[in-house]
């Protein structure tokens, strides 16, 4: 077991099938599955639970599309903190923005890179000027635009 109870568990072809069948759609019936890959319903019952109780698998969601919700602008925004030690802090203020969707801890020039959603490019400015770059523990900000999503993919199992 590892520090969070998860069981160390290694995949085979059969579980990498199962993974990438519910990747792409995580509602397919356990019988489907079943029938896909010449195996028992129970079969595909006791793999997910032990993908699941791996930590492997962490839930099932529903993915929501964000320009469809009025969401037209997407940027990315590399943080320098003013210390290192101000990064539970700066990232619980963070944490607290609804437009910061994406949060990582990184090497090189920056502390943390966050991805924001907002309305506009007004909304944005708002945001920047009177909620990010209000928080004590931030040095300065480099704003990324995205223009477009070319690529978006899972991982392969």
């Amino acid at each position: 077991m590892t520090e969070k109870g998860e069981l160390h568990y290694r995949i085979d072809n059969l579980d990498k099938s199962i993974l990438v069948a519910l990747m792409d759609n995580a509602r397919t019936p356990y019988a489907e599955l079943a029938k896909r890959f010449a195996v028992s319903p129970g079969t595909i019952h006791v793999r997910v639970e032990k993908m699941k109780q791996a930590g492997i698998i962490e839930g099932t969601r529903v993915q929501v599309n964000p320009k469809k919700l009025g969401y037209d602008v997407c940027c990315f925004i590399g943080i320098i903190l003013k210390s290192a030690r101000d990064y539970p802090s700066a990232l619980a203020k963070l944490e607290q923005l609804e437009e910061v969707v994406e949060a990582y801890y990184t090497t090189g020039h920056y502390n943390i890179f966050i991805k924001v959603m907002t309305h506009s490019i007004d909304e944005l400015q708002q945001v920047l000027v009177h909620r990010l770059q209000t928080i004590d523990e931030i040095q300065s900000t480099e704003t990324l635009i995205s223009l477009q999503q070319p690529i978006n993919k899972d991982v392969t199992p």
